[in-house]
């Protein structure tokens, strides 16, 4: 675990895993509503040793807080700022360095935040994976992204419905951007093991493939 320093004088938290040669390749990991605990960090420790060569920065965007139950985490998710978690993102991103090439990557909460943090990384933003997590809606906002999207969702969604992708596909079309998108006979939170009734396995190491492939390719 590290400190950030964050524009705001508060310092965020995050779990890093610095690429054993130097790198300017970057993964930033977004939680899910319950904050960033040891699946997201046993999720981290996957992609920094799967995708090679790579420095992946897991973001505490709850400032130490963890639920352990729903209540807990849909209060901490409704607490959240997103004025917040943009500070924590450029605090990383300051951290990363101006060369940095950042990819993000997030499920649920950390979904919606996985594409925010793409915006706000700007010219250094190479890849965007988004699980389950909300999009972005204001087309405007998305014709400043600077990199492809692999969006991966699930059928059976009550919360991002297929509407809702059928939507996000239309907007980054308007915008001029590429995304591209996995709909997998699931519910929400399909690749979570902890999800007793949810977790499909075969979806999830389909997903986790298409995830991989496409951070290798964007970042190479």
């Amino acid at each position: 675990m590290i400190k950030i320093k964050c524009a705001d004088g508060k310092d965020a938290n995050g779990y890093l895993l610095k690429a054993k040669t130097p790198t300017d390749k970057w993964i930033f990991v977004f939680q899910e509503w319950w904050g960033l605990n040891d699946y997201i960090k046993r999720q981290s420790e996957n992609l920094y040793k799967d995708l090679g060569n790579v420095n992946v920065l897991a973001l505490d965007m709850y400032d130490g807080k963890l639920a352990t139950d729903r209540e807990a985490a849909s209060r901490y998710m409704q607490e959240f700022k997103q004025e917040r978690g943009d500070i924590i993102v450029k605090g990383a991103l300051a951290y990363a360095g101006k060369n940095a090439k950042i990819g993000t990557i997030g499920w649920c909460f950390g979904g919606g935040q996985s594409l925010q943090a793409a915006l706000t990384a700007g010219n250094q933003a190479r890849a965007c994976v988004i699980y389950y997590g909300m999009p972005v809606e204001d087309v405007e906002k998305l014709k400043k992204l600077n990199t492809e999207v692999l969006g991966i969702f699930a059928i059976e969604d009550k919360y991002i419905t297929p509407e809702v992708v059928a939507k996000f596909e239309a907007n980054m079309k308007a915008a001029g951007k590429k995304a591209t998108i996995k709909n997998y006979n699931a519910d929400h939170g399909f690749a979570n093991p902890s999800n007793a009734t949810g977790y499909k396995e075969e979806a999830t190491k389909d997903a986790y493939e298409n995830t991989l492939d496409f951070l290798k390719s964007e970042l190479k």
